[in-house]
């Protein structure tokens, strides 16, 4: 099994609020709307929780993902809060195709719900196809170097095979989805730096999202992730405790091409998180707490995210 070793980021995050550029009919429209930027349901096909195993080059496997927000309407000042649940089930893998190429795949099924004054709603089904051919550019060939570096780029399509609809535009947030209805496009870079047990490893995400059949387009986003770790391994057992930051940052959506306001944001977290491996198969666990957020206004509130998952290396 090789030795996955991390590299980290501390980057400064700059979220501005944005002047309300809808005309007075969409402002009426929009009035009652929850508006929240894709940091909410969208994002859980993997974005701060990136797109690969430290334990396996090569993998298939099942991940899960679990998020919780509180939102507000912020119509009044005692506006009630009400709780939002993210479940994602993610077949996921990255498979060698060429010498240093390999594509990573996933695919996830969401079931989210949401409290309202009138109740729960729930959402279930089959979330949107991601698939990102990544090339390593650079990788250290002596091992006596002092820190040995890994380099992948790669960039992807996501596809809208998710159900997006445009009725959770109205009473419930617009990132209330199974999918966006466009397709998108990422970008993806990877740095690995490792020095004997211990490294770090830096991961930067960015989407570009399209404008769907419905007319509405989820605001381009910035994902990053910087962990440090250390990895331990006896024979065809190893075990590697994790530490770092993940984070999001979330620009504007449009509807009809005009600016929704409100649905921009920011969020870091930070993450610990534990891999274990036997053989060919690993298991791993994080756990996300936010440490500063500033999502729609103040109108979402990101309480925490957890993830596991359970992988063969190929």
């Amino acid at each position: 099994m090789k030795k996955f070793l991390l590299s980290f980021l501390f980057p400064t995050l700059l979220f501005a609020s944005e002047k309300d550029s809808l005309s007075i009919d969409y402002k009426h429209k929009f009035a009652q709307m929850l508006d929240d930027c894709d940091a909410c349901g969208c994002s859980a096909t993997g974005g701060s929780m990136g797109f690969a195993s430290l334990l396996n080059t090569n993998f298939v496997g099942l991940r899960y993902i679990y998020q919780r927000y509180s939102s507000t309407d912020g119509l009044y000042a005692n506006s009630p809060w009400y709780t939002e649940q993210f479940n994602s089930v993610q077949v996921w893998g990255r498979i060698p195709i060429f010498k240093n190429t390999q594509v990573s795949v996933l695919l996830p099924y969401h079931s989210n719900s949401r409290e309202t004054q009138t109740g729960s709603n729930t959402i279930s089904g089959v979330g949107d196809l991601t698939a990102i051919g990544l090339y390593r550019v650079y990788q250290t060939m002596s091992d006596s170097t002092f820190l040995a570096h890994t380099i992948q780029l790669g960039a992807g399509v996501k596809a809208p095979t998710g159900k997006y609809d445009a009725t959770n535009n109205g009473s419930i947030n617009p990132g209330f989805q199974l999918g966006t209805g466009s397709w998108d496009y990422l970008f993806l870079a990877e740095h690995i730096a490792r020095r004997k047990k211990f490294g770090l490893q830096t991961m930067l995400n960015y989407v570009v999202k399209t404008e769907n059949d419905k007319h509405y387009r989820f605001g381009n986003q910035f994902s990053y992730s910087g962990t440090l770790f250390w990895l331990h391994e006896r024979n065809d057992f190893s075990v590697s405790p994790q530490l770092g930051v993940a984070g999001e940052v979330s620009e504007s959506n449009r509807q009809y091409g005009q600016r929704v306001s409100e649905t921009s944001g920011s969020v870091v977290f930070g993450k610990l998180g534990l891999e274990t491996g036997l053989g060919k198969w690993s298991a791993g666990a994080q756990f996300l707490l936010p440490i500063s957020q500033n999502l729609t206004g103040g109108r979402v509130d990101a309480k925490y995210r957890f993830g596991l998952n359970l992988n063969y290396s190929l």
